[in-house]
């Protein structure tokens, strides 16, 4: 009995040790077996520990209220949790106790939830069917690691006791996802954005088009991306997506609750389209396809009407397919269109994206021309650019140019994580862990008004990268980081409380088959 005792004291003491309240004040204790409520990434913006904890046996139901998309939300839950719990767990609007789905009034917003837990069973309430998707996320992360495998395991599956209260920080929490350097297939994209869904993000931006590959089909321009998308870097085959592809990758993301923004880079960044019809170029000569990594050398011709005649045309059909918001237009790297060229091209393209009912958004150099109204500029520099190049930003924020911040040094996830780091680019320097969590998106660009930042994207650029290993290595564990700057309040913003949550995640990540960087900065579990 005495050795018992002991046993059950090492092991509260282990677990309270764990334990990281989301303001990063002292770890909370949680009962044995259970997670403490605050280990989550990203951090809740409240959390409140006390009582008895949940355990999910062979009789827990999840209930649901009679809407179609709660019961989407349960039946969610339900095909994470079966597997490894080895439970029936049935999705059912009748009976008591359980885990509870519940839509109802509150000061929850779009996207936030409210999580209680206790002895009788767990509830999740929100506003919006998004709310309680989050709250999924949550409640997946109070569980062990091994509630992530497809295969039964022994549990105990316990969720402590206690409140979260939780809403977004920021209303863009997003990563982009670049299938152009090297295509990635429909099957590659779905993994990605189960990925994403897991740390609560909401926009994957898919860049569709670049100088080694266009991977939209497009009816009205056959040849673009069957002749466009037969290669890339490297040299290999390349691919690209028809219709009906791009619509599951649309109805893959919406039943995770991410907005695809879908890409087309212009007027640089195009030689895909440039090798695909010579009449875009300003000479009628159609260049070689392109399999290298060099950036700038080309161009739409500004001058042209049949390059507006195209730009419509891929937009409208583009629109078309896409049902969120917005549609991204490039506008980077655009070192072979003069200056008069490069405002004349977006004056002429930003209205024709209004016309079919998207919101503008484009990377920072397009507030070296007009933006539009309401248009999104999302920033890529350093934190060493120049200071005239950020004025420019700053003044066109101040202007009413809202803002996503995706500072290239702190959250291209293409970037290598030190010297040795075998896939990935490093001219905007090495990033590690830490540097890519440790700022605040409100104050990083100076003469930009809070008000003005939307929101964070972690990019994900290609050129180094073939497959979903590869993909993985590079996002995780950074990805996470990006997550909480996106969601958590400010106030939550603590490195070494951050690094005990992340650290945290690594069995998880092992159960779902992800393979991530082990980095020095991270207290990792043993083993």
């Amino acid at each position: 009995m005495r050795r018992h005792r002991l046993h059950l004291l090492a092991s509260l003491l282990l677990v309270a040790a764990a334990g990281v309240f989301a303001s990063g004040a002292a770890p909370a204790a949680a009962p044995a077996g259970a997670r403490p409520l605050g280990q989550v990434v990203p951090a809740p913006a409240s959390v409140d520990p006390g009582g008895s904890p949940y355990r999910i046996t062979d009789g827990t139901r999840i209930r649901v209220d009679g809407s179609r998309e709660v019961r989407r939300v349960g039946e969610y839950l339900a095909d994470i949790l079966r597997p490894s719990t080895g439970y029936r767990l049935p999705v059912t609007g009748h009976g008591t106790g359980g885990i509870r789905l519940r839509l109802a009034d509150g000061p929850y917003g779009t996207e936030g939830y409210r999580l209680d837990s206790g002895r009788s069973g767990v509830t999740l309430t929100a506003a919006e069917p998004a709310g309680l998707f989050h709250g999924v996320q949550t409640l997946r992360q109070l569980l062990p690691a091994a509630v992530e495998k497809d295969t039964v395991q022994p549990g105990p599956w316990l969720v402590a006791g206690g409140t979260v209260k939780d809403t977004p920080r920021y209303s863009w929490r997003g990563a982009m996802l670049d299938v152009s350097r090297h295509f990635f297939t429909v099957g590659e994209v779905k993994r990605y954005i189960d990925e994403l869904a897991l740390y609560k993000f909401n926009k994957l931006h898919l860049h569709l088009s670049d100088d080694q590959g266009w991977r939209i089909a497009i009816d009205s321009w056959p040849r673009l991306a069957p002749y466009g998308g037969s290669t890339e870097v490297g040299g290999g085959p390349g691919g690209h997506y028809t219709k009906d592809d791009y619509r599951e990758i649309v109805r893959y993301a919406a039943s995770r609750h991410l907005e695809v923004v879908p890409e087309i880079d212009m007027p640089g960044h195009t030689n895909a389209a440039l090798a695909s019809y010579a009449e875009l170029n300003c000479d009628g000569v159609a260049p070689p396809l392109y399999t290298g990594t060099a950036v700038g050398f080309s161009s739409l011709c500004a001058g042209k009407e049949v390059t507006y005649d195209f730009v419509e045309d891929v937009i409208r059909e583009l629109a078309a397919l896409t049902p969120g918001r917005y549609l991204h237009i490039g506008g980077d790297e655009a070192h072979s269109t003069s200056h008069e060229d490069y405002v004349t091209f977006m004056d002429r393209v930003q209205p024709v994206v209004a016309d079919y009912g998207k919101t503008v958004v484009g990377w920072h150099q397009l507030t070296g021309a007009t933006p539009a109204e309401g248009a999104l500029a999302q920033y890529w520099g350093l934190d060493g650019t120049g200071a005239a190049e950020k004025a420019q930003v700053a003044k066109a924020a101040r202007n009413g140019t809202g803002l996503i911040l995706s500072p290239a040094d702190r959250v291209y996830l293409d970037m290598k994580y030190d010297k040795d780091t075998p896939l990935g680019l490093s001219w905007a320097g090495y990033v590690e862990v830490r540097r890519s969590y440790d700022w605040d998106p409100d104050s990083y660009l100076p003469g930009v008004p809070a008000s003005a930042v939307r929101g964070v994207e972690a990019p994900l650029w290609t050129e180094t990268l073939e497959n979903s290993a590869h993909l993985e290595h590079m996002a995780f564990p950074r990805l996470p980081g990006v997550a909480e700057l996106g969601w958590s309040p400010a106030a939550t913003h603590d490195w070494e409380a951050y690094r005990t949550r992340l650290a945290a995640q690594g069995p998880r990540w092992d159960a779902l088959g992800i393979g991530y960087h082990r980095s020095p900065q991270v207290p990792w579990p043993a083993g």
